[in-house]
């Protein structure tokens, strides 16, 4: 029975353990010092550091669903020019109960 870690994304649960696919890069000298440095920084290791990374780039790439605008259906007794309800606000208070 495969162990489950609570601390790993579902992804990396299960279709990285799943079949995983092996890829290469070529980094710069550089960038790759920096990536390891990072990685002990953050008390990992750099394979997991770079799946975080690439995961959470394919992430902000999804197209998200786009919000639905309210339709806001027409008045069923359509406005006039003057305000529907003649009131002030100390008759709106008066109104109110308040507890």
């Amino acid at each position: 029975m495969r162990k489950l870690d609570l601390f790993k994304s579902a992804l990396d649960n299960t279709l990285v353990k799943a079949k995983p696919v092996r890829t290469s890069i070529d980094l710069p000298r550089e960038l790759h010092r920096r990536l390891h440095e990072a990685a002990a920084r953050k008390g990992c290791s750099a394979r997991q550091l770079i799946l975080a990374s690439i995961q959470r780039a394919v992430e902000d790439a999804t197209p998200r669903r786009p919000r639905r605008r309210l339709s806001l259906d027409p008045p069923i007794v359509p406005a006039a020019k003057r305000k529907p309800f003649d009131l002030n606000n100390e008759q709106i208070y008066q109104l109110i109960e308040f507890p």
